[in-house]
């Protein structure tokens, strides 16, 4: 196996293109989503081959509340079931598991199994996966602007104390960001935490994106120079 002279702390990927990988093949569209699980399963696993300690997922928007009702309740229903199912591969490989975002908006029985999945992974030290579930960067943003006019009512507050309520607390900012289908947008997406991320946009669409596709993207990052602002 080649190796990696540079390879990122922190990766995060906007999974996009589900339903036009479903639409294409003339399938309903939350058969793109159940496809899609298998594209998270082998990233994860080249994550712990390659040594890479976050990977965060954007799985559910707060906007995605607005699709059809139906294709909502799969795909809840679809999270639930996959998690459970991966649970005993979690424990096994030193996956920690978290679910951040908006979660008083998710069913109860979904809820239940994040918080049980979470409990019994939370030991892992190989990878955190990250699953941003109901989740926003504008929401983030306020929910966390709301907590620091709490506790500076005289607006007195860092950088740094912001980026402490936030509820990527405690988590590395991106170091690199994938998007896959090709689109051109961060789609609400951690506003504040990228502010020098790396993005690397491919146009496969996430249910075909494999260990291959990663890789390429990981080489990509490696040639990029990343200066934060500063000059070299």
């Amino acid at each position: 196996m080649e190796k990696f002279s540079r390879l990122p702390r922190h990766v995060s990927i906007i999974m996009d293109g589900n339903g036009r990988w479903a639409r294409q093949r003339s399938l309903p569209r939350f058969k793109g989503h159940y496809e899609g699980v298998e594209s998270i399963r082998e990233v994860v696993e080249e994550c712990c081959v390659l040594g890479i300690r976050y990977l965060s997922l954007f799985a559910f928007s707060e906007e995605n509340w607005n699709r059809p009702e139906d294709e909502v309740s799969r795909l809840m229903n679809l999270m639930s079931v996959a998690m459970l199912k991966e649970e005993e591969n979690f424990v096994k490989n030193g996956i920690r598991f978290v679910v951040i975002g908006n979660r008083e908006r998710l069913p109860d029985k979904l809820n239940e199994t994040i918080d049980s999945v979470m409990d019994k992974t939370r030991e892992g030290k190989t990878l955190t996966l990250i699953v941003m579930l109901s989740y926003s960067g504008k929401w983030d943003l306020l929910q966390a602007a709301r907590r620091a006019a709490v506790l500076h009512p005289d607006g007195n507050f860092t950088e740094e104390e912001l980026s402490s309520l936030l509820v990527t607390a405690g988590i590395p900012d991106p170091d690199l960001l994938i998007r896959t289908s090709g689109e051109m947008r961060i789609s609400n997406y951690m506003l504040w935490q990228i502010a020098y991320t790396e993005m690397v946009i491919v146009d496969t669409l996430w249910p075909d994106f494999r260990k291959d596709n990663f890789r390429l993207a990981l080489r990509e990052y490696e040639k990029r120079d990343r200066r934060f602002g500063k000059v070299k």
